[in-house]
């Protein structure tokens, strides 16, 4: 299995593209603006988008693809999230007043749009590839996802604050091989994070202890995300300070993972 980052920033601006995942050629993981990256031959492949929250930044793709390729394509397209946030696609977005309701084009029954509830910690399995709903910690309801192709495993906390939920369910993925974990923020906002439901370096660290390495059947790599425009540097600085003994990278923009 192949997980591209279409995007992994706070923001925008230059390069910088916020949070979606491509895995294979036909799944993704956050529908953020890296999704605009795609050709159109890539857009008209996705059959399957798994949200983490409502969000902009997560979400603000999901109208412009389903209106780009609906007219050459005849499937339906699947979007995975917790009840919450698909109540929000519904109410807020697919209403009609800011953006079509796909989920009565052409009609009720065969809409174009297909929501799907998943509930934490339940697994969707789709041609021998797992997403499993796991916790998260944010200002409105969020989920991670556990994706397993049954060789490894690669977690992505989505957005998150302190969790100990979180821990719980990582630290029984014995074939983990990456952790993808949000830090938004750097330590001097450190009460911006709190408020927000965010993490910075110091609570990262306090996070990342809760990490049981023996736990897992190889040494697990963690990668930052969603570092905020122009304090990126900083934040990772602030994280290398540490001298914890994991392996911790900066996300980028367009890495590959296999697992």
């Amino acid at each position: 299995m192949q997980i591209k980052i279409l995007g992994c920033s706070g923001g925008i601006g230059g390069e910088l593209r916020t949070t979606s995942m491509l895995i294979d050629h036909d799944i993704l993981v956050d529908a953020g603006t890296g999704v605009g990256d795609l050709s159109m031959a890539q857009l008209l492949s996705i059959d399957h988008i798994f949200v983490t929250h409502s969000h902009l930044d997560h979400i603000a793709s999901i109208p412009l693809l389903l209106d780009t390729v609906m007219g050459f394509r005849t499937e339906p397209i699947t979007v995975h999230a917790n009840k919450e946030t698909l109540a929000t696609l519904r109410t807020h977005i697919f209403n009609w007043k800011v953006w079509p309701d796909f989920n009565k084009i052409p009609d009720e029954i065969n809409p174009f749009l297909r929501y799907h509830e998943i509930d934490l910690g339940e697994t969707v399995t789709l041609n021998g590839r797992h997403f499993t709903a796991v916790p998260a910690n944010h200002v409105v309801p969020a989920v991670g996802y556990q994706i397993d192709s049954g060789l490894n495993s690669l977690v992505f906390t989505g957005d998150t604050t302190e969790c100990d939920a979180l821990w719980d369910k990582v630290n029984q993925i014995a074939n983990l091989k990456y952790l993808i974990i949000e830090t938004a923020f750097s330590n001097g906002e450190l009460e911006l994070a709190k408020l927000s439901k965010h993490l910075c370096p110091s609570m990262l660290i306090n996070e990342l202890g809760k990490l049981d390495a023996n736990r897992f059947k190889q040494p697990v790599a963690v990668y930052i995300t969603h570092l905020k425009p122009g304090e990126g540097e900083m934040i990772m600085q602030e994280i290398a300070d540490s001298k914890l003994s994991l392996k911790i990278q900066a996300l980028n923009h367009q890495q590959i993972f296999n697992i």
